[in-house]
């Protein structure tokens, strides 16, 4: 596969759309549509900036999930706290920030952070990173006028139930299916 050509066919307030034209391995062109956060200038900023974190929080012997609805989908899913890095904004602050923001929790203890890794491979080139943290504090909502949240605490038993009946995102049903399954997690 050879990228020969890279097309902005849309640039809307949050999402870029590009064309990308290829060389498949038949030596015939194939178009393919991504979506990015970003501006590519050319094929090697492709995938080429962190735009976020998602954050994998626990709080004495718990793990936190947040039951959101997501417009993309139309309907609620269980979800991680989330969100984008602000301009000038360290990724430390950035997880203070959205946790804050999403359930009025405060960070205790950044215990990792994972390498950047793609946040949907088949369709766009935005990366982020999954921070660990122990989080502490009252639950406050503190989202704008355009996010529903819940935020809660479950237990190992909660978040298996929860696994068997109610829909997750990816990153977020990962996380809660190796919690659920490895008491040292």
């Amino acid at each position: 596969m050879k990228l020969l050509h890279i097309e902005k066919v849309k640039d809307g307030k949050y999402l870029k759309n590009y064309e990308l034209t290829y060389m498949n391995k038949a030596g015939r062109e194939k178009k393919y549509e991504i979506v990015s956060r970003n501006d590519i200038p050319g094929p090697e900023a492709i995938g080429g900036h962190v735009s976020g974190v998602s954050i994998v929080a626990f709080h004495e012997g718990k793990m936190l999930l947040l039951r959101e609805f997501r417009m993309g989908v139309n309907r609620f899913v269980y979800n991680l706290c989330a969100g984008m890095i602000n301009e000038g904004e360290s990724l430390e602050e950035c997880i203070q920030r959205e946790l804050y923001e999403e359930t009025g929790l405060n960070v205790k203890k950044i215990h990792s952070v994972l390498p950047p890794s793609f946040a949907a491979v088949a369709f766009s080139d935005v990366k982020t990173q999954i921070a660990f943290v122990e989080a502490e504090g009252t639950f406050e909502d503190h989202t704008s006028e355009n996010e529903q949240i819940t935020a809660d605490f479950y237990t190992r038993e909660e978040v298996k139930e929860l696994l068997e009946t109610e829909e997750f995102s990816s990153r977020a049903q990962i996380a809660a299916y190796f919690f659920a399954r490895n008491p040292s997690f």
